[in-house]
């Protein structure tokens, strides 16, 4: 598994733009992927987790099965 650290600093500015943290736990083959919502984020701003699974795997160098993502409406 290897990360590419440029594309998922990137993306984690991206999400920052709008008020997002993105926090990455990755264990062989799996990550744990958790995106937390600050107070100015938009809701509908995030798109649906599968897309989010796609855009994420090959920046993480896993399979887009093998992330368990969490978004903010999730509730924890």
């Amino acid at each position: 598994m290897s990360v590419d650290e440029v594309q998922l600093d990137r993306l984690r500015q991206t999400l920052q733009a709008d008020d997002y943290r993105l926090d990455v736990d990755l264990t062989g083959s799996a990550a744990a992927v958790t995106i937390v919502a600050g107070p100015d984020a938009c809701e509908e701003c995030l798109v649906p987790k599968p897309l989010m699974q796609s855009m994420l795997a090959p920046v993480l160098g896993v399979e887009p099965a093998s992330i368990t993502l969490t978004y903010p409406t999730d509730g924890h």
